[in-house]
């Protein structure tokens, strides 16, 4: 059984209904809440952890509530409100708490829960720690994670997909900043979203399998881990032995960087939308900082944000259509040469024949054009089209092409950059007194394109060396 419980509402949980569904263990709980209120806290009178209630958000973005739940759930139209419940797995009463949480949320305010089975409104009995000298009290620093060390932070989760949501975010923020890794521990079956992919990062964070067989390895590269000293570390050789692929499936992925002026009328996010639009058709359809993703798009609202958040760095999650999978993380900084914006967008595509690789030369011109493009990377792979993560062996991204900008390319030198020891030679692109190159490394089928681009970057540096 699912140890997280989500409501699914189409009217805002306001303080009525949620001091209903927080009363489902009795007056003898207790309530805290973090610094910013974002997550509400039901303890035992010691003070453990029972469910961590997260504030709810407003969702008006078709098709995300399928996408990271899948179909089970009859979601209400958007915009809905998304309530999420997390049981701690210490306390056997704990689940069906939440259920009970959740379960008077849309008693009250309709809609329904996912998992559909777990909600109830019947009283949840907890038995009484308070005599009991051993329970440890919740950290005031992470109070909603499973297990608390001095190096670890560790999160159990068991739902078929485990998105970036802002609870994870922040507990990820405030471990870096406390030297401590994030272990995310999941069932084999369980899936990551590839922003929440991202935001692992790699070490000292990792995903943690825990293998029905006994044991655990890791998630990304199957290394067996074992539990020394308050941390998961590697244990013994790989637990992964073959790649399991979805036939005919592919992942397109594109990273690039735009650099513009830091001029007052400046909007944030056009380049991301034009190369969305150029790829598949259509603008993306939701923005947000965490995942669900619950904002329709608006380049002026994202740059308010931005605005808002500088000098800071702002992280973003994008997302496309349901019909037409593609997400992106969007990352906005500032730097020395005016404000930068990262993107990397990823298309899933069912039919290798639907990946728009011939578009890809015309993308690079449109960006160096009108977006300030001073890098992008292209690489396809095999993997799944609906853009989750698995727990097993997935082929590694081969290059498809890269672009150089026409700052670097005057770094360089146009002579140099345009000569690399390549069979293809570069495109040009942009003003030809100020040009930009687009160079072609292969179609995604073959593993020396990454020889090629080594053998470019080589290059190019030898350049910027001279």
């Amino acid at each position: 059984m699912t140890k997280d419980v989500i409501a699914l509402t189409p009217k805002m949980p306001d303080t009525r209904s949620l001091l209903t569904g927080l009363y489902a263990g009795g007056p003898e709980l207790n309530l805290t809440a973090t610094d910013d209120g974002a997550v509400i806290q039901l303890t035992t009178a010691a003070g453990l952890p029972l469910v961590s209630v997260e504030a709810p958000v407003l969702v008006h973005v078709p098709g995300e509530a399928e996408r990271l739940l899948g179909p089970q759930p009859a979601v209400p139209e958007p915009p809905f409100w998304w309530t999420e419940a997390r049981a701690s797995t210490a306390v056997p009463e704990a689940e069906s708490l939440a259920g009970s949480v959740c379960g008077r949320l849309t008693m009250l305010l309709g809609g329904t829960t996912w998992p559909p089975e777990a909600a109830h409104t019947a009283h949840v009995t907890v038995p009484d720690d308070s005599a009991e000298a051993n329970v440890s009290a919740p950290s005031s620093i992470l109070p909603a994670v499973d297990v608390l060390t001095d190096s670890t932070a560790v999160v159990l989760a068991d739902r078929p997909v485990v998105p970036l949501t802002a609870w994870l975010s922040d507990i990820l923020r405030i471990t870096a900043q406390a030297n401590r890794a994030l272990h995310l521990v999941t069932p084999p079956h369980v899936r990551l979203t590839l922003p929440l992919r991202t935001a692992l990062g790699g070490a000292p964070n990792r995903w943690v399998i825990q293998d029905p067989a006994g044991g655990y390895y890791d998630g990304l590269s199957g290394v067996r881990l074992a539990w020394r000293e308050g941390t998961f570390t590697p244990a013994a050789a790989t637990a992964f032995t073959a790649t399991a692929t979805p036939a005919g499936q592919r992942q397109l992925t594109v990273s690039f960087r735009t650099v513009h002026e830091a001029a007052a009328d400046l909007v944030i996010g056009r380049g991301l939308e034009a190369a969305w639009r150029h790829l598949t058709g259509a603008p993306p359809a939701g923005w947000s900082t965490a995942e669900p993703v619950n904002l329709p798009w608006s380049t002026r609202r994202l740059t308010d944000l931005a605005r808002d958040r500088a000098p800071a760095p702002t992280h973003l999650v994008v997302i496309g259509a349901p019909h037409h999978p593609a997400i992106a993380t969007h990352r906005i900084t500032r730097t020395t040469a005016g404000v930068a914006e990262d993107t990397v967008l990823t298309l899933g595509h069912a039919d290798p024949a639907d990946v728009p690789l011939g578009t890809l030369d015309s993308l690079a011109a449109l960006l160096v054009e009108e977006h300030g493009l001073t890098t992008m990377l292209t690489t396809l792979r095999h993997a799944r089209a609906d853009l989750t993560l698995p727990a097993h062996l997935e082929a590694p991204p081969l290059p498809v092409s890269f672009t150089l900008g026409p700052r670097d390319v005057r770094t360089i030198g146009l002579a140099h950059a345009r000569r690399p020891p390549l069979a293809a030679n570069p495109r040009q692109l942009g003003s030809p007194a100020n040009p930009a190159l687009h160079y072609p490394l292969g179609d995604g089928t073959d593993a020396e394109a990454w020889t090629a681009l080594r053998i470019l970057s080589d290059h190019l540096r030898n350049g910027s060396e001279a």
